[in-house]
């Protein structure tokens, strides 16, 4: 029996560099348990392996080897070009280093890495896409084709590694498992922007031909592996503080949920062949169009399985060996094709009947026997040379019987100074008698066993699965089974000593989609008929009429992921519902300088970059404050925030999209804690007047999203107006019988403008011809020569519109000048940056402001004087200036509201000023920048230094 120390819950992948009694510098993990291993038979592009010589222990797991460079080749630790014709490979991760090197690596091998991982949490991956000048994390090797990236992380892996990915994404919120009360740096290797510096030393330790230096995810802080153990453990988020929402105020009990449903990401691409199964995250798979590929002339290509899992789903790995290979050769080069760093005495490899060697076939479980029971390699290779040839292709790694099993045992949240117990486990040894045995070794002998439990995690790379073993279960049958079942899965499972405590299940479901306008009681009703909730578990805890949602409180987690998956296939009156899976922000904990951004992102504004974006803020900042607008709007995310005291607002989107994050802000005022949030935008919109008028520019060009937030937090704050217009069609009915054909009554907000006529009409056909074929409409610069296109179209049409409506100010009607369009504008910007208004000084009327509380009246006489407005050739017609207008249509006319047209019936439109003014943000002026400030530097001082002189 052992006990590894560990130095402050403290590994190299979540919080510096291994240090002497932890995990990986422990015998079963630190001491390169490999290093016995024969010459090397990977296969694959890179150097040479011909006349390797094993190389003693290596640290931490790596397996190296002198092997001889046939190309310009750079080393991972100090990304250094390696000169001469020898470097050294680890022969299962393809790390590289120089002969100097070798000493100083502390970059774990993957055969080891999941070991190393302080707290599991699983990654969520995104579609596949192509990453240049990117490498994966698990084998190394550039990302040429089409590769996987982490949503949450800067986690980046080919198709085929995902497998063997560890699980070891940003721990963002509170789960009741391992939950931490430090704030430790999160490491992550290589893939580091051009031009990063190291804290430490402040030379460059980023590299665009190898995967190097380190990043912390939260605080941005880099440095080299080397000089990372010099720096303090404890992060503090670096420039962003003020803005990220920590993740030890956030709670979110998600047992049943995947991390893609608990950061509410879009679901849309369907994991593809190779990239891992959910739930047993699975080998590389065989499919159709994978080849395997044709070996030279002395080499042969064999199919390797790891399990009767693997078997069943015919998810195998490819090595490529000699024909006159010894039987231990091939076993050791099995091992490494799935990263498996154990005794390679304890396992053997064993024909798979050849029924079963067919690509797509399913073998059942009397198939799985039958491989179980065939011949090994060392009897196909005793029947000589000429047998080999015709030996089978397939082969499946089994385990060798066991008397007895070394098992590791992890202290879940208790607080205690080892990082596991190693204990020797027996036929006779069960559950019980195992937790027996790990209680005094972790200092709690005083507490019965009874009062704690086994549990076995499965640290997969998309999924992080916790199973609760029963007291008598045997577990040196359960190891075996798993090993059965998986070798892989064996090295991706945990074993956590936890109290008993009694958890209980609180899951926040939030529902949209719902008819507007019912009593709770109605909603109640409504969900109880549509997806039958359970009345003893699920509660309405907050209902928003307006906007047709719920949220419910479900105290069973079987009964909130049903509830889930069933609402997302539920329609309601024609409409699909939205379910959304919303944690807790424990508000209680925030700091006391802390004002987190609330993000909102609407991918389908112009220009598309929406996306791209999403996952960046979602890498800057905590993934639980960025919200998808084309998923539920924007009432989740401010109902996440009702209780936090002081937060602001990004919206990214268009002009439009700024207006509908306004609205609902106005309507959930009464209900946040912070009822006044000051607003930034990020422009992505087409004309982004409002953006241009609070200088945040005429649209995102791509510049660097951490920029963009550190402008959001320097920004100043300033009050802009917001109208009401009431949109009234009865009253100008003449008819009493056609009072019911026509539309209710209506209100709508307006921040920027509303236009009536000629503008409004252009607008309605661009948005008609972009609602056809959406999939044009990607570039601003399209979208603009869209308008051009129609406006070209208008130009020898005219309407009269100062015949067909008329207008009052301040109750005292105004006669209308010769007019195509009237315009109603809040801010100095109109028609993407015009200023229709004029700078001339008027005597007749006060200087515009967005915060005067009044509105500027100006007409336009056609196409081609909204030309020259936009030209800054002419201004427009000055006509009133006003805080209540009413406007009687006697036609049926085209009208816009912020860019959001539509054809108004004949009635009233009456214009007021909205309650309380909203708070925005204004980009603060340029400042120059100082010399000799690094370009990509994210932390505003440099972290302390452990042992350095004060």
């Amino acid at each position: 029996m052992a006990a590894a120390a560990e130095p402050g819950a403290r590994t190299w992948l979540d919080g510096g560099s291994p240090r002497p009694g932890s995990p990986a510098s422990s015998p079963d993990l630190g001491s390169g348990g490999r290093a016995r291993l024969g010459p090397g038979l990977g296969s694959g592009p890179g150097p040479e392996r011909a006349g390797a010589k094993p190389l003693g222990p290596a640290a931490p797991g790596h397996t190296f080897r002198k092997v001889t460079l046939t190309k310009p080749t750079f080393c991972h630790l100090c990304s250094d070009f390696i000169w001469g014709l020898a470097g050294f490979l680890c022969d299962v991760c393809n790390f590289m280093s120089h002969e100097k090197c070798l000493k100083q690596v502390k970059t774990p091998c993957s055969s080891v890495a999941p070991s190393l991982v302080r707290v599991p949490v699983a990654h969520c991956f995104g579609p596949r896409g192509l990453y240049k000048r990117k490498f994966c994390a698990v084998c190394r090797k550039g990302l040429d084709a089409p590769a996987l990236r982490c949503e949450v992380c800067e986690l980046h892996v080919h198709p085929d590694c995902v497998p063997f990915a560890c699980s070891d994404c940003r721990q963002c919120h509170l789960d009741g498992h391992r939950d931490h009360d430090t704030q430790h740096h999160h490491w992550r290797e290589g893939n580091l922007p051009s031009g990063a510096r190291c804290e430490v030393c402040r030379r460059t330790c980023g590299s665009s031909d190898v995967l190097a230096g380190l990043r912390c995810e939260w605080c941005g802080v880099q440095a080299h592996t080397v000089c990372s153990a010099g720096l303090a453990p404890e992060c503090t988020f670096g420039r962003l503080r003020t803005m990220v929402l920590p993740p030890v105020c956030v709670r979110l009990l998600s047992r049943n949920f995947s991390k893609m449903h608990c950061f509410r990401i879009s679901e849309s691409a369907v994991p593809e062949q190779g990239e891992g199964d959910c739930s047993v995250d699975g080998s590389t798979p065989a499919s159709p169009g994978r080849e395997v590929p044709v070996p030279e002339s002395n080499k042969q290509t064999l199919k390797i399985f790891d399990g009767s899992d693997a078997v069943h789903r015919n998810h195998f790995r490819v090595i490529s060996v000699p024909r006159l290979a010894r039987s231990e050769e091939v076993l050791e080069a099995a091992l490494r094709a799935f990263h498996i760093a154990e005794d390679p005495h304890d396992f053997q490899l064993q024909a798979l009947p050849s029924p079963m060697q067919a690509g797509d076939a399913d073998p059942g479980p009397g198939a799985r026997g039958k491989a179980q029971s065939g011949r090994t390699l060392e009897e196909e290779g005793s029947k000589g040379p000429k047998s080999r040839e015709v030996a089978p292709e397939a082969w499946i790694i089994r385990t060798l019987p066991r008397t007895q099993d070394i098992l590791k045992v992890y202290p879940a949240w208790l607080k205690v100074g080892v990082a596991y117990v190693s204990i020797c486990v027996t036929p006779d040894s069960t559950v019980r008698t195992v937790v027996t045995e790990v209680l005094p070794m972790l200092g709690r002998q005083a507490e019965g066993p009874e009062n704690f439990q086994l549990v076995e995690v499965l640290m997969g790379s998309r999924q992080v699965q916790r199973t609760v073993l029963a007291d008598e279960e045997f577990l040196l049958n359960r190891l075996r089974d798993i090993r059965q079942t998986s070798l892989r899965q064996m090295n991706q499972t945990r074993f956590y000593v936890a109290e008993s405590r009694a958890v209980v299940p609180r899951v926040s479901l939030f529902v949209g989609g719902l008819p507007p306008g019912l009593s709770p009681q109605e909603y109640g009703s409504l969900l109880d008929e549509a997806v039958a909730t359970k009345a003893g578990l699920v509660t309405l805890s907050h209902s928003y009429p307006s906007q047709g949602a719920v949220v419910l409180d479900v105290a069973c987690f079987a009964e909130a992921e049903r509830l889930y998956m069933l609402v997302r296939d539920t329609v309601v009156h024609s409409r699909l519902l939205t379910a959304l899976v919303l944690p807790d922000v424990l508000h209680t904990k925030l700091p006391p300088d802390c004002c987190p951004l609330l993000v909102f992102v609407n991918p389908k504004s112009g220009g598309l970059k929406g996306r791209d974006l999403l996952c960046s803020f979602r890498k800057l900042l905590n993934p639980h404050q960025v919200f998808e607008l084309t998923n539920g709007g924007p009432l989740p995310g401010f109902h996440v925030f009702s209780q936090v005291p002081c937060f602001r607002v990004l919206v990214c989107g268009g002009d439009g999209t700024v207006g509908w994050v306004l609205a609902a802000l106005e309507e959930m005022r009464h209900r946040l804690a912070c009822p006044e949030p000051s607003v930034a935008i990020l422009p992505l919109g087409t004309g982004n007047d409002l953006g241009r008028v609070l200088r945040w520019g005429a649209g995102y060009s791509g510049e660097d999203p951490f920029s963009v937030l550190v402008s959001v937090d320097e920004a100043d704050a300033v009050l802009m107006d917001r109208w009401t217009i009431l949109l009234d069609a009865q009253e100008a009915s003449g008819a009493e019988n056609s009072v019911a054909d026509l539309e209710p009554p209506k209100i709508v907000q307006m921040s920027n403008y509303c236009g009536i006529g000629i503008d409004a009409e252009l607008s309605l056909d661009f948005h008609q011809a972009r609602e056809e074929e959406p999939s044009k409409f990607t570039s601003r610069l399209h979208n603009k020569g869209v308008y051009v296109r129609v406006g070209l179209q208008k130009m020898s049409q005219s309407r009269s519109l100062h015949k067909e409506i008329r207008l009052q100010v301040e109750q005292r009607e105004v006669e209308l000048p010769s007019i195509e369009g009237l315009i109603f504008i809040n801010i100095p910007s109109w028609g993407s940056g015009a200023d229709l208004w004029g700078s001339d000084s008027d005597s007749r009327f006060e200087k515009p402001r967005m915060d005067d509380g009044l509105l500027e009246v100006v007409g336009v006489t056609g196409v081609m004087h909204m030309g020259q407005v936009q030209g800054g050739l002419r201004s427009g017609i000055r006509i009133a200036q006003g805080a209540y207008f009413r406007v009687t249509l006697l036609k049926a006319t085209p009208v816009q509201v912020d860019g959001e047209p539509w054809v108004q019936a004949p009635g009233h439109m009456i214009i007021s000023a909205v309650g309380p003014k909203v708070h925005m943000l204004r980009k603060a002026k340029q400042k120059p920048k100082k010399t000799g400030t690094p370009k990509d530097a994210r932390a505003d001082e440099v972290p302390t230094l452990e042992g350095a002189p004060k």
